[in-house]
């Protein structure tokens, strides 16, 4: 089919909307996010349709876990985590420095320094594609990593902390929706996100909302969800439009890189577990919510799991996020560095 043909944009959340009721009905974890993510590449991988992402529709996704994210933010979890805040950072600097296996093994195995090292950093694919391109990094290599990455942890982590973690402390999560201020957040926070869209930061139509949303949660102190459907049909955006990025082409495409790429995250995602269970051992913190927080997967996606499980969400996404930060400020003057001690100018 026509890859501009508008049933490849309609179908995608109705083909996502189908797996997704599978994968509720087998009682598969996160099923919105995970049954929509692999009923579409299983489809484009197994079909001529190639379904397209639906328009503004990963973006409609974001705005409304984004809010869902910051409406977990309380007073008394704010200040838990601003009273360890060093173990927290100290748990997404190791998520970062984790990064250094990937590099390694990739540099090993043949690939260029600029590709090996954008295309281990957990720090998002389209923010590590720009910065590749600005390093000569191999794009293609680079954007197929991140993607992989990313749906790996999304397809791993959840099954994994439902049959072999266990419960971690459980939060109680506000159970209803307060109308009256969610019809004031819901467009402030479409806002935001239009602003820092056009202001080009990272991940705008989640942080956006996200911090509205918080903002409005932390100083009024409310106890408001999400209304009943509206987390099931952001997830189904996002995990729809995630699977879009793969096809038959895709799992082709140097499969030895795919197969690296794959190791190098189970790497970090061992690492992350047992620095969890350091930190969380020395602070006192949620072994599970230190867990999600330090996997290299993505902010929504960890965000939305802690809240599948009844964890620390806002732990979580403090996590996450000054991972993102601490990737987006420092990856590049610390490869150029790393360049210039492996090769030093010469003498004169």
């Amino acid at each position: 089919m026509h890859k501009s043909h508008w049933l490849n944009y309609v179908g995608t959340p109705l083909v996502g909307a189908l797996g997704a009721l599978i994968a509720s009905a087998i009682g598969w974890p996160l099923p919105w996010m995970i049954g929509s993510l692999v009923a579409v590449i299983v489809l484009r991988c197994m079909t001529p349709w190639q379904l397209q992402p639906f328009p503004g529709g990963r973006k409609f996704g974001q705005w409304i876990i984004g809010i869902g994210i910051g409406l977990h933010f309380t007073p008394a979890l704010v200040a838990q985590i601003a009273g360890h805040l060093v173990p927290i950072v100290i748990g997404a600097l190791i998520t970062v420095l984790s990064s250094i296996i990937g590099v390694w093994f990739m540099r090993r195995t043949g690939e260029t320094m600029a590709t090996a090292y954008f295309s281990s950093m957990p720090g998002g694919s389209g923010e590590m594609v720009n910065l590749g391109a600005r390093n000569g990094a191999e794009l293609t290599r680079v954007a197929a990593a991140q993607s992989l990455r990313v749906v790996a942890v999304v397809l791993l982590v959840p099954a994994l902390f439902k049959f072999l973690v266990g419960e971690g402390e459980v939060y109680q999560h506000a159970a209803h929706a307060d109308w009256p201020w969610l019809a004031l957040i819901l467009p402030l926070a479409a806002g935001a996100g239009w602003i820092m869209h056009h202001c080009k930061q990272p991940n705008p139509w989640l942080f956006g909302p996200l911090l509205v949303s918080a903002a409005f949660s932390i100083g009024f102190d409310l106890s408001s969800t999400l209304p009943a459907g509206a987390s099931q049909a952001g997830q189904l955006m996002i995990g729809s439009a995630l699977g879009c990025f793969f096809n038959r082409a895709f799992f082709r495409y140097a499969p030895s890189f795919l197969a690296r790429t794959l190791i190098t995250t189970l790497a970090m995602m061992l690492v992350a577990f047992l620095a969890a269970l350091l930190i969380g051992w020395v602070s006192g913190l949620d072994f599970q919510s230190l867990t999600l927080g330090m996997m290299p997967g993505g902010i929504a996606e960890m965000s939305l799991t802690a809240e599948t499980l009844q964890l620390a969400v806002p732990l979580v996404t403090a996590m996450q996020v000054i991972r993102l930060f601490l990737v987006l400020f420092f990856a590049e003057p610390i490869y150029r560095r790393w360049l210039r001690a492996d090769n030093p100018l010469p003498a004169r």
